[in-house]
């Protein structure tokens, strides 16, 4: 199953309390005190796991507690501290806390960040012990661990996204460069979920490409799929846009797409893409030269999964814009 979202409890461990104990030995008057502090409460921490694919862990156990220290003894020996809690995410978590603030995106594999810290440990009477005062009856109690709700996203990371309408032929296309498999049919919405796969060019060049479940007008406004799964192609460098050649207005489904992405989140916008009219193979081949102006689409290339037609070109553009380094923030976006 698919989770890309999840809202867990973490709750950090306390202090161990400090220990108010006198040295009590044989020949040794007047031992004075000799607590010891207590020990620190474990943390929760999450950590990135690339093995982890969804958040469905996290959603089925939301709540996630670490040991607390434990308490200081007599002989100045201190409580053990509690062990930390890591919770494993996958890559591209986006971590938020109850009022939508990003507290930390997570996507290197091993990259940690701690959800909950925890809780110091008391002093033991030992400490207080000064020349005017050799008798302290007085420790700290241990400090409370942090504890808060969390709420976390997935992103999925991908180099290129697919992105059309329901039926554009997207999926047929990623199963076609690559290895993954996800489902086809000749319905709309064969896409349920984000599916990722990795083009290999050659041993030296590999992206990953994600297909999208296909978007239809108001999607922003939570028609169809595509609202619960665009935060995915936030991440991408360049969008592949779909459009089914076979389409009785090729132009303005991709003016849909289009407006849908800038309605989702402006920064969509600026992303490089390039565009391509799928199942080019039903046209005839005296109409692929002419079929991208007839569609309205000047700038579009015909590609067939089924045939190969333009693939290896198509491939060789992905690559060369993805190469190109992202531009800072204010600059220009590459027009490819």
């Amino acid at each position: 199953m698919f989770v890309d979202q999840a809202r867990v409890h973490v709750q950090a461990g306390g202090g161990g309390n400090g220990c108010i104990s006198f040295r009590r030995e044989k020949y040794v008057p007047k031992g004075g005190p000799d607590g010891g502090d207590g020990g620190h409460g474990g943390s929760v921490i999450l950590e990135v796991d690339p093995h982890v694919r969804t958040l469905l862990d996290a959603r089925e156990e939301p709540v996630h507690r670490a040991e607390r220290g434990r308490p200081g003894s007599g002989n100045n020996r201190t409580g053990r501290d509690g062990g930390d809690l890591v919770v494993r995410v996958p890559p591209g978590t986006v971590v938020k806390d109850d009022e939508g603030r990003t507290l930390a995106d997570l996507v290197a594999p091993g990259e940690r960040w701690v959800a909950a810290r925890g809780g110091r440990g008391g002093r033991g009477n030992a400490r207080f012990a000064t020349p005017t005062h050799q008798t302290p009856r007085r420790a700290d109690p241990g400090e409370p661990g942090e504890e808060r709700w969390l709420a976390l996203e997935l992103k999925r990371i991908a180099d290129v996204g697919l992105v059309g309408p329901p039926n554009a032929g997207k999926s047929t296309l990623l199963a076609r460069v690559t290895r993954a498999r996800p489902r086809i049919a000749d319905y709309p919405f064969t896409t349920l979920e984000p599916h990722l796969g990795i083009v290999e060019l050659d041993p030296e060049r590999r992206f990953v490409m994600a297909d999208l479940p296909g978007l239809i007008a108001g999607a922003h406004q939570g028609k169809g799929l595509g609202l619960e799964f665009l935060r995915h192609i936030e991440r991408t460098r360049v969008l592949l846009m779909v459009v089914d050649a076979g389409s009785p207005d090729p132009a303005g489904d991709l003016a849909m797409v289009t407006g849908e992405l800038a309605e989702h989140s402006p920064g969509l916008r600026a992303k490089p893409r390039l565009v391509i009219l799928s199942k080019a193979d039903i046209l005839p081949p005296e109409a692929l030269a002419e079929a991208p102006r007839r569609a309205g689409l000047p700038d579009a290339r015909p590609v067939s999964a089924h045939s190969g037609l333009g693939i290896p070109e198509l491939l060789e553009r992905l690559w060369a814009s993805i190469s190109v380094p992202e531009p800072a923030p204010g600059d220009d976006p590459p027009r490819t």
